[in-house]
């Protein structure tokens, strides 16, 4: 009404709607709730918050950072809040990329993933995996290796093709990244590319345990494709690509200073991977 009241009558608007002049006089003289004042302390920070995000945060994120920067806030504040003022986080798709072809003779290594307790170091297991993306130019290829532990991308690269090339490129990228100790546990599906003997026998100069998944079995690579489902969400479906370079540079960004560096993990209680990672852990010996 009050906006209203700045074009029309007071008397006419109060007619309109059923109220009574006296009732929106004493309304406007009425001074905010509690609440109210709380609320609007914390808007700005919310949307603050959604914007360090790529606004791609949805409440639970947005409330954890929050709490990072001391602010009290509750979860279902800021959900509220959020969806007043049009803020919302993007929404996962389901997601199960079909890039490797497992129906080859090369020799498959056995599910040494399965019998491992989950790693309490960095450098213990990594995992890799292969998605597609779709640009005007055609099909580009992101092979990428995740640290299990931090869920950081130790290595990544693309190509316009599905061959051996490609993994092994993000492998050495990898290795020159992190120097992993003798031991290394690799993860990955029965893919070609994986099976092949250039790939093995990268894995063997750097005394890397190879491990892939049972045929059919998505679910001992899960945080690899979780991670490929979220590329997906916050950055590949929200626009149409043009060029691999065009695709390259974005990943670039997503991936070493927003995904590695700042967006928060559920899996590591709402840490970023390389905040996770600078945390003080037992030394061990690395390798010359």
């Amino acid at each position: 009404m009050k906006s209203l009241a700045v074009e029309f009558p007071v008397a006419e608007i109060c007619r309109v709607f059923g109220l009574s002049r006296s009732g929106y006089y004493a309304w406007l003289k009425r001074r905010p709730s509690q609440r109210q004042v709380a609320d609007q302390r914390l808007l700005p920070l919310i949307i603050q918050a959604h914007e360090h995000g790529r606004k791609v945060y949805g409440s639970p994120r947005v409330t954890q950072l929050l709490k990072k920067q001391n602010h009290r806030c509750g979860r279902n504040r800021v959900a509220r809040l959020m969806r007043q003022h049009g803020l919302r986080g993007m929404q996962r798709r389901a997601f199960r990329p079909r890039t490797t072809d497992s129906n080859h003779p090369l020799p498959i290594a056995p599910n040494r993933l399965k019998a491992r307790a989950v790693p309490s170091r960095t450098d213990q297991v990594w995992v890799g995996d292969i998605t597609y993306i779709a640009t005007a130019q055609g099909w580009l290829y992101l092979a990428a290796i995740m640290d299990l532990c931090s869920r950081r991308i130790v290595g990544w690269a693309t190509a316009d093709h599905l061959k051996s090339p490609l993994v092994q490129q993000a492998l050495k990228r990898a290795l020159t990244q992190r120097r992993p100790p003798t031991g290394l546990l690799h993860h990955s599906d029965r893919g070609s590319q994986y099976a092949s003997t250039d790939y093995q026998q990268l894995l063997a100069a750097h005394q890397i345990v190879p491990s892939m998944s049972a045929a059919g079995n998505c679910y001992d690579n899960a945080s690899m494709e979780s991670f490929f489902s979220t590329l997906k969400t916050e950055l590949l479906h929200r626009q149409n690509w043009q060029s691999h370079d065009q695709v390259n540079l974005a990943l670039f960004d997503y991936i070493e200073s927003f995904y590695n560096r700042q967006r928060l993990h559920s899996a590591l209680n709402y840490q970023a991977p390389a905040e996770f990672e600078a945390q003080p852990r037992p030394a061990r010996k690395q390798r010359v």
